[in-house]
C-alpha cells in the first residue's frame, strides 16, 4: 500500500540481479538459495502443475525502491528461502521480452507484485510488499494451506462470512486491494465492500486490517465510492490503536503511508477530538521512527508520516523546528546504518522524499547525488533530483536531470517509462523547444519500434500518458508539423502490427 510521492514515477517495485538470465526465456538459477525460474510463464505453470506445486510470482524492477526493499528484508530470509522449495517461485523482471504482456495478463499495477496461485493456476492471494517480514511469512503461509482459490473465498465471506477458516480472513485482510486488482471487486464498490467484510470478519487482527484498509481506500476514493464511515467511531478506534505501541507496530504500513489522507479524511475541525487524534498519531509516530526493530526504510516512514500530518497544517513554508531536527538526526542515523546495496535503494527513496517534503530541498539534493555513484539504477535518483529541481523552480536543472535520467536508464520497458516521463515534463517546462520535444519523441518511438510487445501494461498506460500530453500540447495548432510527423512516424509502427493484434488498437489510440 506504499504512496510514492517522490521523483518521476509512482510505482511499488523491487528487483534481483538475474539479467544474466534475459536470454534464456526457461532459465533457472538459484539466487540467494532460491531457486528463481525465470523466463517462460507456461513453462512454470506447467511444472507446477506437474508437480501439485503453489507457483509464486514476483514481478518487479531494477530501479524500484520497495522491490529491493522486499528483496533486503524478506526474500533473504531464511523462513522465506527453506518455503520456497516448497512452491514454484517465479521471477518476472519489467524488462524481460514479453513482460509487459505477462504483466498485463496478470492485471498487476505496480511494483513489487507478488501472487501466490494454486498448482491449477487459479489464483490464492497477491501478497503484500510492505508489511514486516514476520507478517509475510504468515500470510504466505495462510496461502500455501489454502484449500480455494481467492475469489470462491470472497464470494463465501460475502455470502456466507461464516464459513471461513482463520486463514481465509487473513487471507482477504492481507490480499493487496490497492494494487490495482479489479478482477475481485471493481474501484468503485472496493470501500464498501471492504467496509462489509470487516464488519462480518470475526473480532481480532483480520477485521481490524479490514476496516483500516476500508477506510484507507475511503480517504482516497472518488466523490461518491467512499463507503459510509462514521468518523467519529472510526477516529476513537485509530486513537486507541495508536495508543498501543504493539497495534501501531501491526498496522504500521497503514498508518505510515497513508498518515497525511487518514488525517485529513477524519478530520473535524478544530475540536478536542482531532487534537486528540494528531497528538495520539504524532506520538505513535514517534515512537515507531525510533524502533529499532522495524526496517529502516519503515522508520524513515514514521518520519515521513509526522511531515504529512504537519502539512495538512502548514502546507508550505517551515515546519516546526523540533520536528526539522529529528527528521535530520533519523534519517542521518538510518542512511549510515545502511549497508546492503538493495536496501540504499529503498531507503535513500524514502529518505529523499521525506527530506523534500519537509522543505529541506538541498539536503535531499546532497543525500541523492552521494547515491548516484553506489546505486545500481542511478537514473531512479535522477528523477528524484529532477523532481526537486523543478519543486524549487529551477526549470533548466530539471530538464538537464530528467534527460540525463532518460540517457542512462536501461531496460526496454524501463526507456519507454523514463523516456514518456522525460517528454511530458519537458513540455511542462519548456513547451517552446519544439524541435527538442520532437527528437526526443522520435527516439522514443524508435525505440518502441524495436520493441516486442510494447504495447501492453506499464509501456502502453505511459506512452498514452504522453500521447495525451503531446495531443494538449497542439491543442492550439501551434505544432501541428511536429505533431504531424510524430503522427505519421506511429502510424508506421501500428500499420506493421498484424490486423487481429490487441497491440494494434492500442498503439492507434496514443496518437489519434
Amino acid at each position: 500500500m506504499k504512496k510514492l510521492t517522490f521523483a518521476l514515477l509512482v510505482a511499488i517495485c523491487m528487483t534481483l540481479p538475474f539479467s544474466a538470465l534475459a536470454e534464456t526465456p526457461q532459465a533457472t538459477k538459484s539466487v540467494d538459495g532460491i531457486a528463481w525460474h525465470q523466463g517462460d510463464v507456461e513453462a512454470a505453470f506447467a511444472k507446477a502443475k506437474a508437480s501439485n506445486k503453489p507457483l509464486f510470482l514476483y514481478w518487479g524492477a531494477t530501479w524500484c525502491p520497495y522491490c529491493n526493499q522486499v528483496k533486503a528484508t524478506i526474500f533473504n530470509r531464511q523462513a522465506f528461502i527453506e518455503r520456497s522449495r516448497q512452491f514454484v517461485p517465479v521471477y518476472m523482471d519489467a524488462d524481460l521480452p514479453s513482460a509487459q504482456k505477462i504483466g498485463a495478463r496478470f492485471k498487476v499495477r505496480g511494483y513489487p507484485t507478488m501472487i501466490l496461485f494454486k498448482p491449477d493456476g487459479s489464483e490464492i492471494v497477491r501478497l503484500p510488499g510492505e508489511v514486516d517480514s514476520e507478517r509475510y511469512l504468515q500470510v504466505l503461509n495462510a496461502g500455501m494451506s489454502a484449500k480455494r482459490p481467492l475469489n470462491e473465498t470472497l464470494q463465501a465471506a460475502l455470502t456466507q462470512p461464516a464459513s471461513l477458516t482463520p486463514n481465509e480472513w487473513r487471507l482477504l485482510a492481507f490480499h493487496s486491494w490497492e494494487g490495482g486488482d479489479q478482477q475481485l471487486i471493481a474501484a468503485q464498490d472496493l470501500p464498501r465492500t471492504l467496509q462489509g467484510l470487516a464488519q462480518s470478519a470475526p473480532a481480532g487482527d483480520s477485521a481490524t486490517r479490514l476496516a483500516l484498509t476500508a477506510l484507507v481506500v475511503s480517504s482516497t476514493a472518488k466523490a461518491g465510492d467512499a463507503a459510509d464511515i462514521d468518523k467519529a467511531a472510526a477516529v476513537a478506534r485509530l486513537s486507541g490503536l495508536l495508543s498501543a505501541p504493539a497495534t501501531t507496530k501491526a498496522y504500521a504500513d497503514i498508518f505510515t503511508n497513508y498518515a497525511g489522507d487518514l488525517m485529513k479524511f477524519l478530520s473535524t475541525g478544530d475540536t478536542p477530538e482531532s487534537a486528540a487524534l494528531t497528538k495520539a498519531y504524532l506520538g505513535a509516530m514517534q515512537k515507531l521512527a525510533a524502533d529499532l526493530t522495524i526496517s529502516r526504510t519503515d522508520r524513515i516512514g514514521a518520519l515521513s508520516a509526522q511531515v504529512a500530518i504537519a502539512r495538512l497544517d502548514t502546507p508550505i513554508g517551515a515546519l516546526d523546528a523540533d520536528l526539522i531536527s529529528s527528521v535530520r538526526e533519523g534519517i542521518s542515523k538510518t542512511e549510515r546504518a545502511t549497508t546492503d546495496i538493495y536496501e540504499r535503494q529503498s531507503v535513500i527513496h524514502a529518505a529523499a522524499g521525506t527530506l523534500g517534503e519537509a522543505g529541506l530541498l538541498d539536503e535531499s539534493d546532497a543525500l541523492l547525488k552521494a547515491e548516484l555513484q553506489r546505486s545500481h539504477a542511478p537514473y531512479y535518483f535522477m528523477s528524484g533530483l529532477a523532481a526537486n529541481a523543478k519543486k524549487r523552480g529551477d526549470k533548466a536543472a530539471a530538464i538537464d536531470w530528467y534527460e540525463q535520467a532518460y540517457l542512462a536508464s536501461k531496460g526496454p520497458a524501463t526507456r519507454i517509462r523514463w523516456g514518456s516521463g522525460y517528454t511530458n515534463n519537458l513540455i511542462d517546462l519548456a513547451p517552446e523547444q519544439e524541435s527538442r520535444i520532437e527528437k526526443l519523441v522520435t527516439q522514443i518511438l524508435a525505440e518502441v519500434a524495436a520493441t516486442p510487445d510494447a504495447f501492453y501494461d506499464g509501456n502502453q498506460r505511459a506512452l498514452e500518458r504522453m500521447g495525451a500530453k503531446l495531443a494538449g500540447w497542439n491543442r492550439d495548432g501551434k505544432h501541428a508539423g511536429a505533431y504531424g510527423r510524430l503522427q505519421a512516424q506511429l502510424d508506421g509502427i501500428c500499420g506493421k502490427l498484424p490486423s487481429g493484434d490487441s497491440q494494434r488498437a492500442a498503439c492507434q489510440k496514443i496518437l489519434n
